[in-house]
């Protein structure tokens, strides 16, 4: 057991776990008579959320954090070239990349039982800016050790660093040092008491159980991570389903009522055109009867003409 793994175990516990497994990792150097270590364990000071977060996302996705890294490399040399396009392009992939990482960061912390929220999602996003704009940010970033978020004030300008706040192993040799200066009383009484092989065997085992079931957890939560992405595609999908469902209800029964109305206009429409047809024949019979009335008229005052020329013509009034 050295520091850099304990640290590399510390920093990958959930937060509230953090203190208790320090204790014991700080024990377990105790009993095995290394005090340098136990007190450069007890050392190490606790993740915030967003940092927990942050060095969760590198060891789930550290191919994507490279990236991440590499990608700001490029935009400081686009920047200082005075490359205008490629900065816009490199810009516009940088947004998109750190908002995909951050989603990826809440999604592994919501599978490990531990949703983080808005205003920590905030300081994850704002740490892989600052890993971007800073060289010395991004390889802090890649330790996977961070115990506090970064933040950074532009891209490519002179304001001040990020408070990186770093886990910095101690250089191997000189714990190496400090072991070899422990008298060999110290150190003969653990090696006359070793495991024997059938603890090794045990213990090999445990091992390997303890890594079974972290890549268990570690699949389950990228397994939950999809669960919920697919769950809220289905979701947003069954809401779009419902919403167009009720559309053409509505739609379907418009039309009806509109057909409806057609249907009357129609009926109305063949009842006027009966009428009109009633009316042109009465029409048409009137025209007959007053032309015949016309014709009774015209002969009745040629009778009475005649009959009052006749008058006359006797020497009548």
């Amino acid at each position: 057991m050295d520091l850099e793994q304990v640290a590399d175990e510390l920093y990958e516990v959930p937060p509230e776990e953090f203190v208790a497994l320090r204790t014991t990792r700080q024990d377990e150097a105790k009993a095995e008579g290394d005090k340098a270590l136990a007190k450069e364990i007890g050392a190490l000071p606790k993740p915030s959320a967003a940092a927990w977060a942050c060095n969760l996302l590198v060891r789930e996705h550290r191919t994507e954090i490279e990236d991440l890294v590499e990608l700001g490399d490029l935009l400081r040399a686009a920047q200082e070239n005075l490359a205008g396009d490629q900065l816009r392009a490199l810009d516009v992939q940088r947004r998109q990349l750190v908002t995909a990482l951050t989603r990826q960061a809440r999604g592994l912390a919501a599978g490990r039982g531990h949703p983080v929220s808005t205003a920590v999602a905030t300081q994850v996003e704002e740490t892989l800016r600052a890993a971007m704009a800073d060289p010395d940010a991004g390889q802090a970033l890649l330790t996977g050790r961070l115990t506090s978020p970064m933040s950074y004030s532009g891209l490519g300008t002179t304001v001040s660093k990020p408070d990186l706040r770093l886990v910095h192993p101690a250089p191997r040799h000189t714990r190496t040092t400090e072991r070899s200066e422990k008298p060999a009383r110290t150190r003969a009484p653990a090696k006359q008491a070793g495991e024997s092989a059938a603890d090794r065997r045990a213990r090999e085992q445990e091992e390997r159980r303890r890594a079974a079931e972290e890549k268990r957890r570690r699949e389950l939560a990228e397994a939950r991570a999809v669960e919920q992405e697919a769950t809220a595609a289905a979701d947003e999908a069954a809401a779009l389903l419902e919403e167009q469902r009720q559309r053409t209800e509505e739609l379907a029964a418009r039309r009806s009522e509109l057909q409806a109305r057609v249907d009357e206009l129609a009926d109305q429409l063949a009842e006027a055109e009966r009428e009109v047809a009633d009316a042109a024949a009465a029409l048409k019979r009137e025209e007959r009867r007053r032309a015949a009335a016309e014709r009774e008229a015209a002969d009745a005052a040629e009778a009475r003409d005649r009959a009052a020329a006749h008058v006359a013509s006797l020497g009548g009034d």
